[in-house]
């Protein structure tokens, strides 16, 4: 299993995705896009722990099966550069099949605009609730909602749902009419 993971909040939780897998016996590789001294905050935690326990970690991304995609989250500002648009364009070589992590690297989320490269998932799996960009887009693949504890008074707030969307299940598949 391969991750890429950036720096931010969602190489942060590319990164504890990566202790899970590997805590149950998978064989996790993570490469970053930056140097590791960068990674402050709850990613620079994760990154330590992943160091303690063995992970590999490496300046070059290797191919597998799954590639979970972690680079850039929702903060994208302009077209993706450096190292991040050059693990984005190798991700095609690297993995039949891409999970993204709340939104593919290089989607602008709010726009549902590509500003420069970015990645075409198999999978994407969104926190809380679809970002506006996602909808209808063709790089976001299979679209699933996973729980992070929103309080469902925030969702009746916001005249959303009258019920929490993950009273079922804390992942939830969502139709994105592409």
């Amino acid at each position: 299993m391969q991750v890429l993971a950036g720096r931010g909040g969602n190489g942060g939780g590319g990164l504890v995705a990566a202790r899970h897998l590997a805590n149950r016996g998978v064989n996790v590789h993570v490469t970053l896009s930056t140097d590791a001294g960068r990674y402050v905050g709850v990613p620079g935690e994760q990154l330590a722990i992943l160091g303690q326990m063995g992970v590999v970690i490496s300046d070059e991304p290797a191919a597998s099966d799954l590639l979970i995609d972690a680079l850039i989250g929702y903060s994208l500002r302009g077209a993706p550069r450096g190292r991040a648009a050059e693990l984005i364009a190798a991700v095609p070589k690297l993995a039949p099949k891409v999970l993204s992590l709340d939104t593919p690297s290089g989607l602008d989320v709010t726009a549902g605009t590509r500003p420069g490269a970015a990645v075409s998932a198999t999978a994407t799996l969104t926190l809380a609730l679809p970002k506006e960009g996602l909808r209808g887009s063709s790089n976001v693949g299979e679209l699933y909602v996973a729980d992070i504890s929103v309080p469902p008074s925030v969702y009746t707030t916001m005249g959303l749902v009258r019920t929490s969307p993950f009273a079922s299940a804390p992942v939830v598949a969502i139709e994105n009419p592409t």
